[in-house]
């Protein structure tokens, strides 16, 4: 095997993206379990979160290799050996998302869409937070949306902390610092 190479891997709209999506998710989460009755900072914070999305959906297509979709999903064969490894108290230097990495990432990308999406098409029955869409969906659409955007809640905080665990993980046990490549875009990279 070869040393590992300082590398730069992820671009500065990425590093961006990344970052503004986990402020929105934290003040948009806290906002909806403790936030006002009138929740009209949810809602923008909620369609920045739609915009984010769409941006980050693009730049899977067209940006750089190690941010498109096709450069970091694998194959079933991919993700057992990486997970045979995974506790290997050694970094693995991978080259941006491992194949277990990039499977929690399209989760989390789509669980995200779907609860901002959900928020478009709520009615909670107090006549100030109602989606914009509500009016064009049925009664039990709405109350099934309400319901589902609930889950979704609970959802997206399980796949939080199971992010920042696994990102500590990787920091004590495999010696591997998954933050700072995030800030400065550069990180270890073992070209096999």
């Amino acid at each position: 095997m070869m040393e590992p190479v300082r590398t730069k891997i992820w671009d500065p709209l990425l590093r961006g993206f990344h970052w503004l999506l986990a402020a929105a998710v934290i003040a948009t989460w806290l906002l909806g379990k403790f936030g006002p009755a009138k929740m009209t900072l949810h809602f923008w914070l909620g369609y920045f979160i739609l915009g984010l999305l769409a941006f980050r959906l693009v730049w899977g297509f067209v940006g750089p290799e190690p941010a498109r979709f096709s450069h970091f999903l694998r194959g079933p064969g991919a993700i057992r050996r990486y997970a045979g490894r995974m506790f290997a108290r050694e970094p693995s230097y991978w080259p941006g998302h491992n194949p277990l990495g990039a499977l929690s990432v399209i989760a989390l990308l789509a669980l995200l869409a779907a609860q901002a999406t959900s928020g478009l098409f709520i009615d909670p029955d107090d006549y100030i937070n109602v989606g914009p869409l509500a009016d064009t969906v049925s009664s039990a659409t709405r109350k099934s949306m309400r319901s589902w955007h609930h889950t979704g809640a609970t959802l997206i905080l399980i796949l939080v902390v199971l992010h920042v665990g696994v990102i500590l993980f990787y920091r004590v046990w495999k010696r591997e610092d998954l933050v700072r490549p995030m800030i400065t875009g550069w990180k270890m990279v073992r070209r096999d």
